[in-house]
């Protein structure tokens, strides 16, 4: 198996399952109705919807990387905010995520071994390859599935 694919499947892991510290962001957003995921339990914090929604953005920003794109969120991009809270919307929006993870995993499937070296568009640090970005994906995913954990338990 190549390390790409690999990689592909860890970012799969923490977003639809079996992944070896416990539930994935899907698990987790199993039964989350819109106005759980609306909700804002804890004072200054996102709420479930606006986390899904921030991890749709990186996982499409990582994407659009790997075609050699330079990518950068501005605010509202990287944390968009909840306009229509019904369960239509928040519909849209899992199947939304789950169509730009599909999209991810697929394209760091195939992306060659050779290129994980190389520094991913756009950015100067001389660490940021395509390897760390990968890597990178996978814990963000996890970092964000422990907030969406925890904002379940105050509801």
């Amino acid at each position: 198996m190549s390390e790409t694919a690999r990689l592909a499947d860890q970012i799969r892991r923490a977003f639809e399952g079996e992944a070896w510290h416990g539930d994935s962001v899907l698990e987790l957003l199993s039964g989350v109705i819109a106005a759980q995921a609306a909700g804002k339990p804890i004072p200054n914090a996102h709420s479930i919807w606006e986390l899904v929604l921030h991890i749709a953005a990186w996982d499409g920003a990582v994407l659009h990387r790997t075609a050699g794109a330079s990518v950068t969120l501005s605010d509202d991009e990287n944390f968009p905010s909840v306009k229509d809270t019904s369960e239509a919307a928040w519909e849209k929006t899992k199947e939304a995520v789950k169509q730009t993870h599909d999209d991810l995993v697929k394209a760091v499937a195939v992306f060659p071994d050779s290129r994980l070296n190389e520094q991913v568009p756009g950015k100067t640090e001389s660490y940021y390859n395509f390897y760390y970005m990968f890597s990178g994906i996978v814990q963000h995913e996890l970092y964000h599935a422990g907030q969406i954990a925890l904002l379940k338990k105050f509801h």
